[in-house]
């Protein structure tokens, strides 16, 4: 039987003797250990921090995260705990960059050809306790000048952390010098948020209710506003005719294929769309289908019957002019009438 070794043919007179790596000549994990011999392991690594690669021409960094090839190596021990050597090369400029564990600090520390980038990590912050090592304290307990200037800094850190202490002190009482009159006030606010929320809540479910609308609608803004005072929508005739030709002209002349955006469903499966999902769906889509229509009819020059003035050209955000305005200039632009054209003659000599 050929058991988890699937594909790997071992002759019967060695199996269960010998493994098909064994009999092959080759190691279990491939390629990875082809240095194997000199305690190298192929493994994939990837960057604990941001550093500065020191071989390239330019300076440029390698983000965390990202994965190498790198060669694994044991180069030495902290007590019991081995310390690795993870070298790896660099793709951009070809430069080798060895990074190594450090259990002493459970951290890695960049060997060669890399800088590590500065991000503030070491830097003691405000309220934080720096904790000594042995060896610092050893130092500190043999060296009296060292410890005269650790007890100098410590009395001037106390004493900025004493008015610090006071000042928070003196901000704390002062706010809560009459809770009830503070939880009033915060209540009150609370309060007036809370109906506002509500409202803009209601109106919100009433508008998605009219429109049929399955989706979630955003609060409105001001540039939402200034956008939508932009667009005009055009004015449908008064009877049903006028309705139908308007809408049978706003139409396209080459209708959208939608065979290849439905999904095709064969007859002997059902669709796993809840009911409600394809209502909501069938909703929008014939909103858009609506407002494609409307917005075509406005937009398109051969459905209008006023004619285009090659001065009146639609700028974006910029209001075109309505009403009066472009009835008086569009009177300018008339053509003449039958009777007037009638009256003007063709030439200005008498014929014989």
């Amino acid at each position: 039987m050929q058991g988890f070794n699937m594909g790997r043919y071992v002759p019967p007179e060695h199996e269960g003797t010998i493994s098909a790596n064994k009999l092959a000549g080759k190691h279990a994990l491939g390629s990875r250990a082809r240095k194997a011999g000199q305690g190298i392991l192929t493994v994939r690594f990837e960057m604990p921090f941001p550093i500065w690669c020191s071989s390239c021409a330019k300076p440029s960094i390698i983000g965390q995260g990202v994965r190498f090839n790198a060669e694994k190596k044991k180069v030495g021990a902290y007590y019991s705990t081995p310390i690795f050597s993870f070298r790896m090369k660099h793709a951009a400029c070809g430069g080798w960059i060895e990074i190594r564990t450090d259990p002493k600090n459970t951290a890695y520390v960049v060997r060669e050809g890399a800088t590590k980038r500065d991000t503030g990590e070491g830097r003691v912050r405000e309220g934080e306790i720096v904790l000594r090592t042995e060896e610092e304290r050893e130092r500190l307990q043999s060296d009296a000048f060292a410890a005269l200037e650790v007890k100098i800094d410590d009395r001037r850190q106390a004493t900025v952390d004493k008015g610090r202490i006071e000042e928070l002190l003196e901000v704390g009482e002062k706010d809560w010098e009459d809770p009830y009159a503070a939880s009033r006030r915060l209540r009150r606010a609370f309060r007036a948020d809370r109906k506002v929320r509500e409202k803009d809540q209601a109106a919100t479910e009433a508008l998605q209710d009219r429109m049929g609308l399955g989706l979630d609608l955003l609060p409105e803004s001001e540039e939402d506003r200034r956008r939508a005072g932009f667009v005009e929508f055009g004015e449908l005739g008064q009877t049903g005719t006028d309705v139908a030709v308007l809408r049978a002209q706003a139409k396209p002349l080459f209708p959208l294929d939608t065979s290849l955006q439905k999904p095709v469903v064969s007859s002997g499966t059902k669709s796993k769309e809840p009911k409600a999902e394809q209502v909501a769906r069938r909703q929008k889509e014939a909103l858009r289908r609506e407002l494609q229509q409307n917005t075509r009819a406005v937009l398109d020059p051969f459905l209008t019957d006023q004619p285009v003035l090659a001065a009146a050209k639609i700028l974006p955000g910029i209001k075109r002019k309505r009403g009066s305005e472009m009835n008086g200039e569009a009177r300018h632009h008339e053509p003449p009438s039958n009777a007037e054209a009638q009256k003007t003659p063709l030439v200005d000599y008498e014929s014989e």
